[in-house]
């Protein structure tokens, strides 16, 4: 893949150089789109992002130069082995893993319910599972149907309502010689919350216990580190970071070569393979890698450098502009009184995503309202259906919006303009 010309590129700080806003938009074609005399703005990249052209393009090539299924004696079949294995080397080096910790499936959930059920089959009742209220449920509901069936104890690390963050200490009560699985998100897509993972799973690996980290919310804004981490498994989803929907997975090699997985007799065996069921997503798959690729582009067009440094820098230039982004967008809304905020606030560790409420309108309604403004935001409680209820929303849902690499200040500034023409009846 081609990189953004140096041209383009911007200090940040005087350390760290990456590419101008104006530059990652134009490889975005979705930003062309327009409501009535407005551009639109995407403000829904917590949900999934958008796609910039090179990742369509790979996805395009793969498709019409060299579709196939694997492990065949054929130069197509040949070519589909190589991609795959370039991708799990691709996605190794956004993770900071190694490419035979690195699995795929049809998305995240999908793929947490599968290793549950491995999971599942060496638990007895009375084994205990912690999971988080600050979580997706993703990371809630395999576990949940995995207490149900096994007989297991479900415990819930609690939210403390007044930092948006886990309760100090929860998590130390909550730990005994029957934990069997502690799972936790990286990050809240609902509130932005960046938890101390490493410290978490730390705590739950002295006690004995699998961990599970969702780092969906987490990977499109903070480069990931398993290595820092040091769960057993750490899911994403491309989508989330300008890729198509697939979803991924790094497994320590010895904690996946230990779960008892439900597989078709003559289907891999070995790590990572074992973790896929069926034929793969490839195109997808080699979208995910595009997508990773385009990441490290934004740090410049030195591609003699490995392509972690790249990632690192050009994922820390994002996080510094998301950051500037993101206080403008928190000091915008909580300039108007009907508007109630939700989450850490700017300068503590969070993603640049935004949930509010607009007193007296339904989450709905302000969507919708917006919309013809060419400003797109997310609405109801994104699957943190724990979150929403102890906030005591979980029917009128939130307005949720988040910075991706495309936003910019400008964007920002029609997102507030717009609530307050909502709040002022115009």
């Amino acid at each position: 893949m081609s990189s953004l010309p140096t041209s383009t590129l911007v200090h940040r700080d005087g350390d760290t150089m990456i590419a101008s806003v104006d530059a990652i938009r134009a490889q975005f074609p979705a930003l062309g789109r327009r409501e009535g005399h407005h551009p639109v703005a995407y403000f829904d990249g917590p949900g999934g992002t958008q796609v910039p052209r090179s990742v369509a393009d790979a996805m395009t090539d793969y498709l019409l130069h060299h579709n196939a299924n694997t492990h065949w004696a054929y130069p197509t079949s040949a070519e589909t082995d190589a991609v795959l294995m370039q991708a799990r080397a691709t996605l190794a080096d956004f993770l900071g893993a190694t490419p035979g910790e690195i699995a795929f499936g049809a998305n995240m959930t999908t793929l947490l319910f599968h290793i549950a059920r491995a999971i599942g089959r060496g638990l007895q009742p009375g084994d205990e599972i912690i999971v988080t209220e600050l979580d997706h449920h993703a990371n809630v509901a395999p576990w949940q149907a995995l207490a149900k069936e096994r007989g297991a104890v479900l415990k819930w690390l609690p939210l403390d309502l007044d930092t948006y963050r886990h309760e100090e200490g929860a998590l130390e009560r909550l730990l005994s010689d029957r934990t069997k699985v502690v799972a936790i998100g990286a990050a809240s897509n609902i509130l932005g919350t960046v938890s101390d993972v490493p410290h978490l799973v730390r705590l739950a690996r002295a006690a004995g216990a699998i961990t599970v980290v969702d780092a969906v919310h987490y990977a499109p804004h903070t480069l990931v580190d398993v290595q820092a981490i040091g769960a057993d498994f750490l899911l994403c989803s491309a989508y989330k970071f300008y890729g198509p929907h697939v979803g991924v997975v790094y497994g320590r090699a010895d904690a996946t070569a230990a779960l008892d997985l439900p597989r078709l007799e003559p289907a891999p065996d070995w790590v990572p393979e074992c973790l896929e069921t069926g034929t793969q997503n490839h195109e997808g798959i080699v979208g995910a890698a595009a997508a990773v690729e385009f990441l490290a582009s934004i740090a410049g067009d030195d591609m003699v450098a490995p392509r972690r440094d790249r990632l690192t820098t050009a994922m820390h230039g994002l996080h510094e502009r998301g950051e500037q982004l993101f206080a403008q967008l928190w000091h915008g809304l909580a300039d108007i009184p009907q508007v109630s905020l939700y989450g850490p606030a700017p300068g503590t560790p969070r993603t640049p995503t935004l949930s509010f409420r607009v007193h007296g309108h339904d989450s709905e309604v302000v969507a919708k309202f917006l919309a013809p403004r060419g400003v797109y935001v997310s609405h109801g409680d994104f699957y943190a259906t724990t979150v929403a209820r102890r906030l005591g929303f979980a029917q009128e849902g939130f307005v949720r919006a988040g910075c991706a690499c495309y936003t910019n200040a400008s964007e920002i500034t029609r997102l507030v303009d717009g609530v307050r023409a909502l709040v002022a009846g115009r």
